[in-house]
């Protein structure tokens, strides 16, 4: 009986480790951004697409995003606690040390950046810099002021350049319209979500919104005009002739729905509007990626 007991109780922790590390690597958001960075690469390549490649790639990416959201954990901890949504990461539970979550970063960054390396120096650079910045300049600065928030969303593009600078291995006037495009992106979804947040961003002492006792309608106008922005660098591949006239509809179309939840959002100012901006902004860069792909077969 107490060798059953054992061996459950063992397999129990071991279920537990296994499920702290994924929320340390912030599973899904890391593979959030492997799929730009691979959607970036495929919309980028030359004639047949190496499968090999595409796995280094996603693996070298989820790696490095990996690193830097454990490293934004440790630093974070004691914050976390304050807040609800992330009072039960393991750093701020308690059920795992600094110590080990820093040697894990170590090892998924070393990895990670060696991986990113075999395509070309560019691809190694620049996803060093988007952990540094994300991991040591974006994360104090939230403490500080909101523009955080737009130091934040040069590390939150950098997957689309760096997928499509391994498959082009330079940065190209594609490479950048990817980068402008997943840039402009971040604002309108960040504010909805800081908007739907706001009290326990607060309560962390986080300056992301601009707002004291409430957000600040001025966040919802930044997200229309980021929007309208996007509306228009959402045509830039098809400028560029990377893509055709199909995937220009496609993304105008995605672009006004942006443009419309935005105005939504600044008229209403209200947790529907900003549940309903959010939401699409989920779906807005996997349908763009996918629609610029599509039309370059």
């Amino acid at each position: 009986m107490s060798t059953k007991v054992t061996t459950a109780s063992s397999a129990g922790l071991l279920g537990q480790k296994v499920q702290d590390y994924v929320v340390l690597v912030k599973f899904r958001l890391s593979a959030t951004v492997v799929f730009s960075s691979v959607m970036a690469f495929l919309i980028g390549a030359f004639g047949s697409v190496n499968g090999w490649a595409v796995l280094t790639l996603a693996l070298g990416g989820f790696l490095v995003t990996g690193a830097a959201n454990a490293l934004n954990q440790v630093l974070e901890k004691d914050y976390d606690r304050l807040m609800k949504r992330t009072a039960d990461r393991p750093l701020a539970a308690g059920r795992m040390k600094v110590s080990e979550a820093v040697m894990a970063a170590g090892f998924m960054c070393l990895a990670g950046i060696t991986l990113l390396a075999l395509f070309n120096p560019w691809t190694a650079f620049l996803g060093m810099v988007a952990l540094v910045s994300y991991a040591f300049v974006y994360t104090p600065l939230k403490r500080i002021s909101p523009i955080a928030v737009t130091v934040g969303a040069i590390p939150g593009a950098l997957p689309t350049m760096i997928g499509c600078v391994a498959a082009q291995g330079e940065i190209t006037a594609l490479a950048w319209s990817l980068f402008l495009i997943q840039f402009l992106w971040q604002f309108p979804h960040f504010w909805s979500i800081g908007f739907l947040g706001f009290e326990d961003y607060r309560k962390a002492g986080y300056q992301l919104m601009p707002g004291i006792d409430a957000p600040d309608r001025g966040a919802a106008r930044q997200a229309l005009g980021y929007s309208l922005l996007l509306l228009l660098a959402g045509a830039l591949p098809y400028v560029l002739g990377a893509t055709g006239v199909v995937s220009l509809v496609v993304v105008s179309a995605l672009g006004l729905g942006y443009v419309f939840l935005s105005w939504r959002f600044v008229k209403r100012h209200d947790r529907k509007s900003a549940l309903g901006l959010m939401f699409y902004s989920f779906a807005y860069i996997p349908f763009t990626l996918l629609a610029l792909f599509a039309d370059k077969i």
